[in-house]
């Protein structure tokens, strides 16, 4: 289908959240379909006793504002990816990421579960589409998708799949898993 002249422009924006170290920068540059803007930076000796790195001691980069990058469905569609910071310390960024967003991927890590928490409840008070994408990281233990929504405690609506966000078919299963969740969503508030 192409785009009509008298059509709209439509760009929808989606937002990947989760803990530090979970892979959110790595999905954004499996999918994108331009260079990802990031802003990392080295670790330093600041973020020592701030930054918990239990489970990911070999990472030596972070993001501390945002990865960006762009997705064209189709000529007058486009998807912006916005990658949230993990860490606690840029959580005030949230705010101005999420504004207009269609809904967010939280990645999570069954290494380090309970640091996707924060991400889920950030949706969920905002009334915000998500759902949750477990990154399936060599040599981590494997679990079900069911298993990790109860440990979630994940409402039964919220889908919950496996994923490696390295490779672009994957980052592609999880997106438009969001995008057919957020419009169930909104065809169901419109009821």
């Amino acid at each position: 289908m192409a785009f009509a002249p008298s059509e709209e422009p439509v760009a929808l924006k989606i937002l990947v959240a989760g803990g530090f170290g979970v892979g959110k920068t790595t999905l954004v540059g499996a999918i994108s379909e331009i260079r990802p803007l990031r802003t990392e930076e080295v670790l330093s000796d600041r973020g020592v006793g701030v930054d918990d790195i239990d489970g990911v001691e070999a990472k030596t980069t972070t993001t501390v504002a945002m990865d960006f990058g762009r997705i064209t469905i189709r000529e007058g569609l486009v998807v912006y990816l916005f990658g949230t910071p993990g860490q606690e310390r840029f959580w005030f960024m949230w705010d101005e990421l999420s504004y207009g967003a269609l809904g967010a991927v939280v990645l999570a890590d069954t290494r380090r579960l309970t640091d996707c928490f924060p991400s889920i409840d950030y949706f969920e008070q905002r009334g915000t589409p998500f759902i949750v994408a477990v990154n399936c990281f060599d040599g981590a233990d494997q679990h079900e998708a069911d298993d990790v929504r109860i440990a979630l405690d994940l409402d039964p609506e919220v889908p919950v799949l496996l994923c490696d966000v390295r490779r672009r078919a994957s980052a592609k299963v999880v997106l438009v898993t969001l995008v057919e969740h957020a419009l169930k969503m909104l065809t169901a508030a419109q009821r």
